[in-house]
């Protein structure tokens, strides 16, 4: 690996004008990185990445890359670009129990996060180094939320994350697992016990639905769900995946993983919606595509469907008569939103038509001093654009604590 990452890093040709910064959501020094990395200066070189993004090594692992740094690459223009993923990820990883994290004077104002996901701990970090005092609130047993939950774990290690919950406890963040706000204690009851200001980052957990008969039957599961626990699922020998985004792919890679022998993934249109890269991923694993088509029924042995041609814009131009497509269980992957259990139990939250929390481009949201960053606004996205978003949103807050005094 080592010496894989460093011939890499000797390939990088240091551009005046770095395309590679310009593809990144979050602007990280990619050319700085790479140059301390080959000046020896490995420590330096972490140090920096995580001040930028604090979650580098995991942005290094899960991050589109091939449409965003590599992408922007200019070798890539006519061979391979820089392989900058790699590099990121050997020097986050290596650094990330030797950082030195440290917290400002204690300001000795309660800040409540709300959710352990990406923008939870951004967030919790950003601000338990500006000498608050954090309590993060978790409604599962560990910290992550959907890095943990959401994404399988030969594509991001979870021992990552409980590596992440050492760093946030020795910042002093206090951790309640299995606590979720909007059931016996509430946005309320947090500013009554003094916390001046309250993130919320709980994520988009709500399976969508097709609208298509048949989604209630017994061997028919929602991708989200299937994520968090797949062991306790019974698939059977063929499965059938609705949807072809990136949790798509994870559903299908994770199920030939637990012994499904055949993988079917639907998609409407005629190329899927995930990354080329988990694309390729998929089909070496052995998933198959079915690209146009489009379920009308789900049945107990499979699924009614239409196959659908496209002329040369894209657009259907024909659709079939309904097929039969068998299939032991099916998987549903069509995105998610957010639960409600907050706003149900919050006056003066307001939410979009999406079902979404409303706020300003700061993350203030319509009530003073609650803020909301991350899926739970943006919809579901990416890991990097939440950090890049919960970067603002921690100094928006920050701002509003030093301003009550």
């Amino acid at each position: 690996m080592a010496v894989h990452v460093v011939n890499e890093a000797r390939r990088c040709l240091n551009c005046k004008i770095p395309q590679c910064r310009k593809g990144c959501p979050i602007q990280t020094p990619i050319p700085d990185m790479i140059r301390l990395f080959l000046d020896n200066q490995l420590e330096h070189a972490g140090q920096m990445l995580f001040e930028n993004n604090p979650l580098s090594v995991v942005c290094s692992l899960v991050c589109d890359h091939e449409k965003q740094c590599e992408g922007h690459c200019v070798l890539g223009r006519k061979g391979e670009p820089v392989h900058i993923s790699s590099i990121e990820n050997y020097i986050s990883d290596s650094c990330l129990d030797r950082l030195c994290l440290q917290r400002d004077k204690n300001k000795n104002k309660r800040v409540a996060i709300i959710g352990s996901g990406p923008a939870g701990i951004t967030i919790s970090v950003l601000l338990a180094e500006k000498g608050y005092d954090v309590t993060l609130f978790e409604s599962r047993d560990k910290i992550g939320g959907v890095l943990r939950y959401g994404i399988p774990e030969f594509r991001l290690p979870k021992t990552i994350l409980d590596r992440y919950k050492i760093r946030l406890a020795n910042l002093g963040v206090k951790i309640r697992p299995n606590t979720a706000i909007g059931g016996a204690l509430t946005i309320d009851d947090l500013q009554q016990d003094g916390y001046k200001a309250i993130f919320i980052g709980t994520g988009v957990w709500r399976p969508k639905k097709l609208g298509i008969p048949g989604e209630s039957l017994g061997h028919v599961h929602f991708a989200i769900d299937y994520l968090v626990n797949p062991d306790v699922y019974e698939l059977g020998d063929r499965l059938a995946v609705i949807g072809a985004g990136n949790s798509a792919m994870d559903v299908a890679r994770t199920a030939l993983r637990k012994g499904v022998k055949s993988v079917s993934v639907f998609c409407r249109r005629r190329e899927a919606a995930a990354s080329s890269r988990e694309v390729d991923y998929a089909t070496a694993d052995g998933v198959e595509f079915l690209y146009g088509a489009r379920p009308l029924e789900i049945i107990d042995n499979g699924i009614i469907y239409q196959q659908a041609s496209f002329d040369g814009d894209g657009a259907v131009a024909k659709l079939s008569e309904p097929k039969y497509f068998p299939a032991d269980s099916v998987v549903i992957a069509v995105s998610q939103g957010p639960k409600d259990k907050i706003v149900s139990t919050t006056t003066g939250l307001n939410i979009t038509d999406r079902g979404l929390l409303a706020t300003d481009t700061h993350g203030n949201t319509s009530r003073p001093g609650v803020f909301a960053s991350g899926d739970v606004v943006l919809g579901a996205r990416t890991v990097v654009e939440a950090v890049k978003y919960s970067k603002e949103v921690a100094r928006a807050m920050d701002e509003y604590l030093r301003s009550i005094g």
